[in-house]
């Protein structure tokens, strides 16, 4: 009975020991366990933390230059901000200045409508005075319609032979030239001085010419002798014309002697001039007319001359 107690007690104890062993050891391995679970952990928590390490670096570097562009958008901005109201100041200016020129620029279109109005009023004055010229050349043909004496078709003006007026080397009138000049002068003038032309009448010219016999001299005396021996002839009111007519013709009647210098020259069978003067037609006194274009070719040139220097 001892001895079974003895090894009961022997056997007891041994297992004892061993469960305690077995624990330790499996506390052991626990321990490991938990260290390396510990040490896998460390190390991926190291790992990410280098990672975001790197990642931090990388968006403090993105940062940076972030931080780089405003500085540099901020210079920008403040450069253009600068120039804007450099721009706006002259803006300014100008709405200033423009706002000084108004009243000339209001003056200078006052003053370009005022030329427009001049020019066009001058445009129709040359109008009226180039339309007249056929006006009263027309008048004058038709008067004369029934008449001998021929009308120039271009310039409107009359021609008596001298040999119909004058003797040889005379200037006073024959008897029977001063029944033709009845005829004639009174219809002539009568167009020139009636109210609708009159007043574009600048000039009534009577000019006595010669033949190229003799000296120029003696023929500018004798040329202008029978000029004016016509003119007198005109303002004598015993001759057809009235006071009144005759009181205007003394304003507009200007005597020429022309002596030789515009010869008649004979023409051949076509027509054409040539060189050898006609003599018995050279000796004439014409009787015609000058409108008043010098005058409003002045004012015209005026008008441009004062439109230039605007």
């Amino acid at each position: 009975m001892k001895n079974k107690r003895r090894n009961r007690e022997a056997f007891a104890e041994h297992s004892y020991w061993q469960s305690y062993s077995d624990m330790m050891a499996a506390l052991l391995l626990i321990f490991i366990l938990l260290i390396a679970i510990t040490l896998a952990i460390y190390r991926q928590k190291t790992s990410d933390l280098d990672q975001t390490r790197l990642q931090l670096s990388a968006a403090q570097s993105e940062l940076d230059a972030t931080i780089e562009d405003l500085e540099f958008s901020k210079t920008e901005l403040e450069k253009s901000n600068e120039e804007l109201a450099f721009s706006l100041a002259e803006l300014q200016q100008a709405y200033a200045q423009a706002a000084l020129t108004q009243d000339e620029l209001n003056n200078a279109y006052l003053e370009i409508e005022n030329a427009r109005q001049e020019l066009t009023t001058t445009k129709q004055e040359l109008q009226d005075i180039v339309g007249i010229r056929t006006d009263i050349i027309g008048a004058l043909q038709s008067a004369f319609s029934n008449s001998t004496m021929k009308v120039d078709a271009q310039t409107g003006s009359i021609t008596f032979s001298s040999d119909v007026l004058f003797r040889y080397n005379s200037s006073s009138l024959t008897a029977e030239s001063k029944e033709t000049l009845q005829n004639i002068i009174p219809m002539y003038l009568d167009v020139l001085l009636q109210d609708q032309f009159r007043d574009y009448i600048a000039e009534i010219i009577i000019e006595g010419h010669t033949d190229t016999d003799g000296g120029y001299q003696s023929n500018m005396e004798l040329s202008y002798e029978r000029a004016n021996a016509v003119a007198d002839f005109c303002l004598n009111k015993s001759n057809g014309l009235s006071g009144t007519k005759i009181e205007q013709l003394q304003k507009l009647l200007t005597v020429n002697g022309k002596s030789w210098s515009n010869p008649v020259y004979q023409k051949d069978a076509f027509g054409n001039a040539t060189d050898e003067v006609d003599m018995p037609a050279s000796r004439r006194v014409e009787i015609k007319f000058r409108l008043k274009e010098d005058e409003m070719i002045k004012k015209i040139a005026g008008i441009l001359e004062q439109g230039a220097m605007e």
